[in-house]
């Protein structure tokens, strides 16, 4: 006899994409969804279209959303600064989706997991700045461009005590991998750093907020998931955050999904 068994929700994770500006294809690189899926998610890719209507429509069908990086830089018109010699390339309808899926996650308090440029970019939607190029701007900075091998952990981080991110990492600290050129300057309102190199530069944010989840960090996890303890800590806080909200959001629908074999 054929015993049958309920299925395991899988909260459903919205990735927002990349533009190729050369070909117009929409991208996004592997680890993410990979990284999601590990973790118990359902990973779900969200085109770079800038319109309202389609950004509440995706996200009416997500339990959680994920900012990953990107290869362009958010456009300093938006924290009101104007762009340093060493700005990288801005894509504006990066820019544009990705503002507009922060002010739909901030309305629904949907939990979000910002990596690199998706720290970047929710600290400019709160009100933060950034610093556009840490060689040229920081005097004494380490180096935070590693390149290859990727997924090397290249630099120690401090936590701040208390933090959700410090209860993640335990009392081993943690070392994290480094791609990129730009920083946080000001940090935006309702966010607190939770991290920092020995530089001072800030490498976490947190919503302090006890009735949402909100974290990102400027490392990119997603490399290095399957062999680092905290890179796996996070994506599954996150996966199990979203499964939360899922579940008080629209119980009826998390039942209806689960089923049974």
């Amino acid at each position: 006899m054929k015993v049958h068994k309920m299925r395991e929700y899988r909260p459903r994770i919205g990735i927002t994409m990349r533009i190729e500006l050369d070909t117009d294809r929409f991208y996004l690189s592997r680890h993410y969804s990979e990284a999601v899926e590990a973790a118990g998610g359902a990973p779900v890719h969200i085109s770079l279209i800038p319109n309202s209507e389609y950004i509440a429509a995706v996200t009416d069908g997500v339990d959680g959303i994920l900012l990953p990086g990107s290869d362009s830089d958010v456009d300093p018109l938006r924290y009101e600064h104007e762009p340093h010699q060493a700005l990288g390339h801005v894509h504006s309808i990066k820019d544009e989706t990705d503002l507009l899926v922060l002010e739909e996650i901030e309305r629904r308090r949907l939990p979000l997991f910002g990596i690199c440029f998706g720290m970047q970019v929710l600290n400019v939607s709160r009100g933060g700045t950034l610093i556009q190029d840490i060689a040229s701007q920081i005097q004494g900075a380490i180096k935070h461009e590693q390149g290859a091998p990727r997924d090397r952990p290249s630099h120690r981080i401090r936590l701040l005590e208390e933090s959700r991110l410090a209860s993640l990492a335990g009392r081993a600290g943690a070392v994290v991998n480094s791609h990129h050129h730009q920083a946080i300057e000001v940090v935006g309102r309702d966010l607190v750093a939770s991290a920092w190199t020995s530089d001072g530069l800030v490498e976490a944010l947190e919503d302090p907020r006890s009735d949402r989840f909100v974290m990102a960090v400027q490392w990119h996890p997603e490399l290095g998931w399957e062999r680092d303890l905290l890179s796996l800590a996070l994506f599954s806080c996150f996966v199990s955050e979203a499964g939360q909200y899922a579940q008080t959001i629209h119980p009826q629908l998390v039942n209806a999904r689960q089923g049974s074999e």
